[in-house]
């Protein structure tokens, strides 16, 4: 048997502490974008089981209103980095999800490998009766002895198992279970947790069940005797309680000290933090988007009574009356790397190809809405133009100009882009249609860009040009796209 507190599980135990303060912090940036939860994934306005705001926005209001709207600036004390910075923290959660779910494995093995899940792991039910005698025992304000031969009482050992072995693998498990590309290429995968939206609610009562234990686990090593159980934490039994004391408090101070310094990193440097963070964090949702393909099949019944939008449309004459008209005078150019530049008018542009599609929306502030989508796939678009081989990516551009229709000091038309192998999917579309009718203005319309498996930014409205490009670093501010450039999203999103 090993002892009680080996050298690994020191160095784990302060590594896991490390991460999930930082998840957390990144968590709640996240969460701040859409500060609701809900069990349903058509997201009803007014119908949400959690609320974090008190902003308030219905289905019938009077007054037109975006998602963007929802959206709440949460102080850098307790988000990462707080202030409206969606892009950042989700570079920081994902970036910090890898060391996290490598330290959890390299534990695991460790546990099994030296014989220590012996500590960890019941092995008979009378675990659960003598757990809650233990906790009666606590409640008695008295300590109850530890198993025969263990370091563990009933209620702790259990507690371990079920923390190790059932709520880290179940935010493990939620978190991919809100990936576009993940419920787009295993749509039964979501059904687990009955949506992405049970997906989004368990996945936050995981992190206030990790915070909850965070605290009782301070509590009960308060209880226990604090000053030798710092000596086994901090220095596996090893050394003095002066060291002891010593070394974990500066440990805690470098820890308060380096969230402090990454906070005000972030929101100082949000550039090179977007830059630094993606060199992890890039690569991986690079993978995911290029390895797997949509196949969702909804059915007519699944759409959803309301659809939220991101974003405000164009302002401006020349739009209001391409509105006015239907948009009769309406060209798309498609250009660049091709051989054969074009303009198409909406009925050229039909001619090209047909294809309908019922599919589920998922905004990257968090919530969903399933549509019905029709108009003309990608594929045939670049059948129709040929792409040279120097083509790698497609831009495109559009006629919202963001810095009237959404300000913050934000400025520029709207764009995105694509890798050229997304495009060829066979449910990357363009969309001329919603649920039977013509694109409504508020969704895109005349033309927006629907692929399904990445988050709802990169899924242009209101498209007026196609560009093929080799690379997007001379395009904008070379990021690949306007939320790229001016909120620090990552470019994939497949996350």
């Amino acid at each position: 048997m090993p002892s009680f507190f080996p050298w690994w599980v020191v160095v784990t135990h302060f590594l896991n502490l490390f991460f999930l303060l930082l998840l957390m912090r990144s968590g709640l940036e996240v969460l701040s974008a859409f500060p609701k939860l809900y069990w349903d994934d058509n997201c009803p306005p007014g119908r949400e089981w959690a609320r974090f705001s008190k902003k308030m926005y219905g289905a019938d209001s009077r007054k037109p209103w975006s998602s963007l709207d929802e959206e709440e600036s949460w102080s850098p004390v307790v988000a990462l980095p707080g202030r409206k910075n969606l892009g950042l923290g989700r570079h920081w959660h994902f970036m910090t999800v890898q060391f996290w779910i490598l330290t959890g494995l390299v534990y695991v093995v460790l546990v099994f490998a030296t014989g220590y899940w012996h500590y960890l792991v019941p092995t008979h039910w009378s675990i659960v009766p003598d757990s809650l005698r233990a906790v009666g025992t606590y409640l008695s304000f008295q300590i109850p002895p530890r198993i025969p031969g263990e370091p563990f009482e009933a209620a702790q050992k259990l507690t371990y198992f079920l923390l190790i072995f059932v709520l880290a693998p179940l935010q493990i498990a939620s978190g991919a279970a809100m990936s576009p590309t993940v419920l787009a290429r295993f749509p039964w995968f979501g059904k687990l947790f009955g949506g992405k939206q049970g997906a989004r609610s368990v996945h936050f009562l995981g992190l206030c069940a990790f915070a909850a234990f965070t605290v009782l686990h301070v509590f009960m090593v308060i209880v226990h005797n604090l000053p030798d159980e710092f000596v086994l934490i901090v220095l596996a039994g090893h050394g003095s309680r002066a060291l002891t004391v010593g070394v974990g408090l500066a440990g805690l101070f470098l820890v308060l000290l380096f969230h402090v310094v990454i906070t005000w990193f972030s929101l100082r440097y949000r550039r090179r933090t977007q830059r630094l963070l993606g060199f992890v964090v890039n690569p991986f949702e690079k993978v995911i988007s290029r390895s797997l393909t949509s196949r969702q099949h909804l059915a007519a019944t699944d759409i959803s009574p309301y659809h939220r939008v991101n974003g405000y449309p164009p302002v401006g004459e020349d739009y209001d009356q391409m509105v006015t008209t239907e948009f009769r005078d309406y060209r798309l150019a498609v250009g660049g790397l091709v051989e054969n530049p074009t303009t198409l008018s909406l009925e050229e542009l039909r001619g090209l190809g047909e294809t309908s599609q019922t599919v589920k929306h998922n905004c990257i502030q968090g919530w969903t809405a399933v549509a019905q989508w029709a108009g003309v796939p990608m594929a045939d678009v670049l059948a129709h133009v040929r792409p040279t081989a120097e083509a790698r990516h497609i831009v495109f551009y559009a006629m919202d100009d963001k810095g009237l229709t959404e300000a913050e000091g934000r400025y520029g038309f709207f764009y995105g882009s694509i890798p050229i192998h997304l495009a060829q999917q066979p449910q990357t579309i363009l969309a001329l249609e919603m649920n039977g009718e013509p694109l409504p203005v508020a969704h895109g319309a005349p033309v927006r860009l629907r692929v399904e498996t990445q988050l709802g930014f990169k899924m242009v409205k209101w498209v007026v040009g196609i560009e093929l490009v080799h690379d997007i670093d001379q395009v904008g501010m070379g990021m690949g796209g306007w939320r790229e450039d001016q909120q620090f999203y990552a470019n994939a999103a497949g996350i």
